[in-house]
């Protein structure tokens, strides 16, 4: 059992839990608590650390795994979160080639998004790209970290299941998007009103920055302009609201209707 926090595992994995720059260097980030562990898939499950308690209450679960027992206290040292669950998995990072999510599907669905910065904001999209089926997440380096442990939490286990690409080149994903048939959208206050367009084909959709909005030079790519007509004073909304918004009214119109009116 490792007890002390001295322990150049425990300092590794402190590293890995504070460090984005780390966790790019080793490709892998940290995933904790019983839900999210069990969603992990087990080719990706590098090394993995458990109390004696959460190894006891989850025997059954847990036969057939490789882990290395850790103290509470270690347990606490290394925990992200106010009230440490017990196991913390070091796992393998896992992304497709760009141009294979691109091709994946005829009439994809995909959320473009530049500089946002709320870690809450992109487990969010993430989570709820999953449940409206879309085909994959494309973020420019600018973003925040999706393998920040509070992403990991926000995605509630869709981490593991939706497509996800980091660009170093967003406007040149657009224009590859573009040549495919796939329609771009980008959110403008003089855009069009959103439910208005018609979503059924090939589409992708550029969320920006929660401050600042798009890039000028993302948005002059895009091929329509939308909006998410307001009443009151709002101006506009959350960027994890927004992408939800477009994310089922695209699964609206492709699952529920025959003509767009």
């Amino acid at each position: 059992m490792i007890s002390s926090t001295s322990n150049i595992k425990v300092k590794n994995i402190i590293n890995l839990k504070k460090s984005a720059k780390a966790r790019k260097k080793e490709n892998c980030f940290l995933v904790e608590g019983p839900r999210m562990f069990f969603e992990i898939p087990r080719d990706r499950v590098m090394e993995c650390y458990l109390t004696e308690e959460f190894a006891g209450k989850y025997d059954k679960e847990l036969r057939g795994w490789n882990y290395e027992l850790i103290s509470e206290n270690v347990c606490r040292h290394l925990s992200d979160t106010k009230t440490p669950q017990g196991v913390i998995a070091v796992v393998r990072r896992e992304e497709p080639d760009i141009g294979e999510l691109i091709n994946k599907e005829k009439n994809p669905c995909f959320f473009l998004l530049e500089s946002l910065q709320d870690p809450g904001n992109l487990g969010t999209i993430v989570r709820t790209a999953e449940g409206a089926g879309v085909t994959g997440i494309i973020m420019n380096k600018e973003t925040v970290d999706i393998y920040n442990p509070k992403v990991i939490r926000s995605t509630m286990g869709a981490i593991f299941r939706v497509p996800f690409v980091i660009t170093d080149d967003l406007p040149q994903v657009v224009e590859q998007l573009k040549q495919k048939g796939i329609s771009v959208y980008a959110g403008h206050l003089k855009g069009d009103v959103f439910y208005k367009q018609d979503y059924r084909n090939g589409s992708a959709f550029l969320i920006g920055n929660e401050g600042n909005g798009l890039t000028d030079e993302i948005t002059a790519l895009a091929d329509h302009k939308i909006k998410i007509p307001m009443k009151g004073k709002v101006e506009s909304l959350n960027a994890a609201v927004s992408a939800t918004i477009l994310m089922y009214e695209t699964m609206r119109q492709r699952e529920f209707i025959s003509d767009v009116q």
